[in-house]
């Protein structure tokens, strides 16, 4: 376990480095954001844990400091990949600038739901500084379910977005779903988890290793690029694309003057008709 840590803090520095040095933090912040907090928190939160073992660490509160440390680290991620999963959502769908918009909206509701749900399910069992543990994994717990739903979404819509396995959007919501499955995880199991020698720690830092492996060698393929999008005009995501550009712009308006008595021009209208009858009926008896 102590290599695996190890190797999780080499590869958090490491992949954060080649994310900045690629450019990549220009498109995706939150994702610079997040590798820039886990490689830093990572090591640290190691330090802790090591000089809880230790007498003077004792003396220091190193097991407290590493509690709210882990845990603060923990809500900290949880509020980043919220804005992850907004960022992958507009560089899937950066060729439908409706539908992105539409999509984000929906997203949000369904975040804000997710969350409510996912806080008012936690039990409360504990009290005091240990109900930052429940609430954090309620958190992560909700988020989990987004990036999931995400992952799902963009292996079910590849072929209608023209969306390529080698795109970067897709390898992180990938790596996000093999993170979130550690989560869910390590939220069942975190009652019957006694030490970090448990079968389940190994489970969780094996698909932490798994999803910095895929994340290392998305950065490293050259990305393809995105040709145009061609498609019929009656194609249905085009036109979905065109509906969901439309929702909530109202348009210009026009000012259109309504006749003063419209039951006044009827019935001239009906005389004038009338006169022209008569008129062709004369004129074809006289012939």
């Amino acid at each position: 376990m102590s290599a695996m840590n190890a190797a999780e803090a080499v590869l958090w520095a490491a992949l954060a480095i080649l994310f900045w040095s690629k450019g990549l933090h220009r498109r995706f912040r939150a994702m610079s954001a997040y590798l820039a907090l886990r490689a830093i928190s990572t090591p640290l939160l190691m330090l802790a844990l090591n000089a809880e073992s230790q007498q003077w660490g004792r003396d220091f509160h190193a097991g407290q400091v590493y509690y709210l440390g882990f845990f603060s680290t923990y809500v900290a991620s949880a509020i980043l990949l919220f804005f992850i999963c907004i960022e992958v959502f507009r560089a899937a769908l950066s060729a439908f600038p409706g539908i992105t918009k539409l999509a984000i909206v929906i997203f949000r509701w369904a975040a804000v739901v997710s969350v409510i749900v996912s806080l008012t399910s936690v039990s409360y069992t504990h009290k005091g500084i240990l109900l930052v543990s429940d609430i954090s994994y309620g958190l992560m717990r909700s988020v989990s379910v987004l990036e999931l739903c995400l992952l799902a979404f963009l292996c079910l819509s590849m072929n209608a977005l023209r969306l390529t396995v080698r795109d970067l959007s897709f390898g992180i919501a990938l790596g996000f779903g093999l993170m979130s499955t550690a989560d869910f995880v390590v939220a069942s199991w975190i009652s019957r988890i006694a030490s970090f020698a448990d079968p389940m720690q190994f489970v969780y830092e094996s698909l932490i290793l798994a999803t910095l492996a895929i994340w290392t060698v998305y950065c490293i393929m050259p990305e393809p690029v995105r040709k145009p999008l061609l498609m019929p005009a009656n194609s249905t995501i085009y036109r979905w694309n065109e509906i969901a550009s439309a929702l909530g712009h109202t348009g210009t308006k026009v000012a259109v003057q309504q006749p003063a008595n419209s039951f006044f021009l009827s019935d001239v209208e009906r005389v004038v008709e009338k006169v022209l009858a008569r008129n062709m009926k004369g004129r074809e008896s006289e012939t």
